[in-house]
C-alpha cells in the first residue's frame, strides 16, 4: 500500500493502462488474528495511496468479496493481466488466493516481498539472498495512466467505500506512507538514541522504538527502503550502535516470516511436533482473565491494558505476556495466539505465530525461557510509575505490587512459582525423549538461522 518500491504497481503500470484493486473480504477480517484496528490502519494507507495515484490518473477500486469470488468475476472479462505483491498469510487467505492463481484465465505475475524465498527456498543461502535483495535498486513511481480502465467502473472507488469505514480510536497508530517517513526521520534524528537499551522497557520503548512495524505489515513503507536509509545513516549518525541493532531486527523480521512461508502448517502445529501433546486442554476462564488484563499480577495486567488501548507494546513485554499464557497458565498456544494477534495493529502472521511458538517452548531449536512477571516488573518498572498510571487504584507499597501480594486488588489466578516449576518439568520431560534431538535437527535444517553456527536444541 505504497507508491514507491511497489513491484506490482510499477510493473503493472508499464503499458499505461492500469487500475489498482483492493480486495475487501469481510470474512477475512473476521478470521484468525484479524481485527478492526488493523483494518482501520489499512484504510488509512488506502486513502493516502488513492490520493497519490490521482496524479497518475489512476484510481483504487474496491472489490467486496474473497479472492475466489474475485476470480470468478474477473474471468468474465478479456485481456487482463494481474500484478500482485505476495503476502505470507494465514490459511483462509492462502486458500482463496491459491484458488485465484489456479483458476484465473488471465496471466498473473506475483512479486516477492520482504526478501522471502518463494519457489527456490534454501535456508543455507537465505541470508546472502536477503542482503542482495535489500541492497538492490528500489522500484520507482508508476507510469502515468493514458487509458481509462473502463471495465472496473462498476466497482466503487476507495473514497466512496471508506466513508462507512472511518470510525477509529485516537490511541491506535494511523497508517500511511507520510506517517511512516515521519517516524523514520524522527528515529534517525533523535529517537534512536539509546534504542538498544530502551527497547526492553515498555514506557521508554514506546518512544525509542521505530514504531514502523504496522507500516511494514501493511506495506506503507518497504523493508528495503528502510534498510537502505539505515545504511546511509550509519555512515554519519551519532547513534550508529543503536542503528546497527535496529538493522539486525530488519533481518530477523524477514527471517521469521520465511518460517511460515516455508511451513504454513505452523499456524496450527508446533514446529517440533512432539510438543503438540504438551497442552491439550484449554481453560476459557483463565484465558479470558489473561486477555482482559485481570490476572492479579499488576505489571502483567498493566501491559495487557496498555496493549488493548494502544494496539502496540514492545517485544519483551509481548514475550512475557505469551510466556505467562503458555507456561504459567499452561494454555495451548493455538488458542491464545489469535486472541493476542487481534490486539496488535502490526499483526504480521509469520512473525507473530513463530514468536508465539518460541515463547511457548515448542520450536525444539530454542531453549525454553519462562519470563518471571515479578522480575520483569522490578527490572522494567522499578518505581512502578508506569504500572500505577495504568492501574491508578493501586495504593499499596511498591514491594507488595511487584510481588502481587495485595489486599485491594485481584487475587492472582495462579501460583507463579508452582506453575513455573510444573512448566519446566513438562517441557524438559518432552525434550529428554529419545527422538527429540533427531526431530530438532530436522527443524533446524528447515528453519534455523545460519548466521550463528551455535544452536540451542
Amino acid at each position: 500500500m505504497r507508491l514507491l518500491d511497489n513491484a506490482a504497481l510499477f510493473n503493472g503500470s508499464q503499458k499505461q493502462n492500469y487500475e489498482v484493486i483492493f480486495i475487501f473480504d469481510e470474512d477475512y477480517w473476521r478470521t484468525s488474528g484479524r481485527s478492526p484496528r488493523q483494518l482501520k490502519f489499512a484504510i488509512d494507507c488506502l486513502d493516502e495511496l488513492d490520493t497519490q495515484l490521482q496524479k497518475f490518473k489512476c484510481n483504487i477500486r474496491v472489490f467486496c468479496g474473497n479472492f475466489s469470488e474475485f476470480c470468478d468475476w474477473s474471468n468474465k472479462f478479456e485481456s487482463i493481466q494481474f500484478h500482485v505483491n505476495h503476502s505470507t498469510e494465514t490459511e483462509y487467505f492462502r486458500n482463496h488466493f491459491c484458488y485465484f492463481k489456479k483458476n484465473t484465465k488471465h496471466h498473473i505475475s506475483v512479486y516477492q516481498d520482504f526478501g522471502i524465498q518463494l519457489d527456490t527456498f534454501d535456508r543455507d543461502n537465505w541470508s546472502s539472498s536477503w542482503k542482495k535483495i535489500m541492497e538492490s535498486k528500489t522500484y520507482e513511481a508508476p507510469l502515468l495512466n493514458k487509458d481509462n480502465f473502463s471495465i472496473l467502473n462498476t466497482l466503487p472507488n476507495v473514497k466512496d467505500w471508506t466513508k462507512s469505514q472511518k470510525n477509529r480510536s485516537d490511541y491506535i497508530q494511523p497508517g500511511g506512507t507520510a506517517g511512516a517517513k515521519k517516524l523514520l526521520h524522527s528515529f534517525f534524528d533523535h529517537r534512536a538514541n539509546g534504542y538498544s537499551r530502551k527497547m526492553s522497557n515498555p514506557q521508554e520503548a514506546a518512544y525509542a522504538c521505530s514504531r514502523l512495524s504496522p507500516h511494514f505489515s501493511f506495506g506503507s513503507i518497504s523493508i528495503r527502503q528502510v534498510y537502505q536509509a539505515t545504511l546511509k545513516q550509519m555512515e554519519h549518525n551519532l547513534f550508529v550502535r543503536d542503528l546497527a541493532s535496529f538493522k539486525k531486527r530488519l533481518f530477523w523480521h524477514c527471517h521469521f516470516i520465511q518460517k511460515l512461508e516455508t511451513e504454513p502448517e505452523l499456524e496450527f502445529q508446533s514446529m517440533h511436533y512432539l510438543c503438540d501433546s504438551l497442552r491439550e486442554k484449554e481453560n476459557d476462564e483463565l484465558i479470558e482473565k489473561w486477555i482482559l488484563g485481570k490476572t492479579g499480577f499488576p505489571f502483567l495486567d498493566a501491559c495487557m491494558l496498555y496493549l488493548r488501548k494502544h494496539g502496540w507494546i514492545n517485544f519483551r513485554m509481548r514475550a512475557m505476556i505469551m510466556s505467562f499464557a503458555s507456561y504459567n497458565l499452561w494454555q495451548p498456544w493455538q488458542k491464545t495466539s489469535p486472541l493476542l494477534a487481534e490486539l496488535f495493529t502490526d499483526f504480521e502472521p509469520g512473525i507473530h505465530i513463530c514468536q508465539v511458538q518460541m515463547q511457548s517452548g515448542v520450536t525444539g531449536i530454542n531453549l525454553p525461557r519462562i519470563y518471571s512477571v515479578i522480575k520483569q516488573s522490578k527490572d522494567q518498572d522499578p518505581n512502578l510509575t508506569w504500572t500505577r498510571s495504568l492501574l491508578p487504584s493501586l495504593n499499596e507499597s511498591n514491594e507488595a505490587i511487584h510481588e502481587a501480594n495485595l489486599v485491594n486488588y485481584i487475587r492472582p489466578i495462579i501460583d507463579l512459582k508452582e506453575t513455573s516449576k510444573h512448566a519446566r518439568d513438562k517441557i524438559w520431560g518432552v525434550r529428554k525423549k529419545n527422538d527429540f534431538q533427531e526431530i530438532a535437527k530436522k527443524v533446524f535444517i528447515k528453519h534455523g538461522s545460519r548466521r550463528n553456527t551455535k544452536r540451542s536444541v
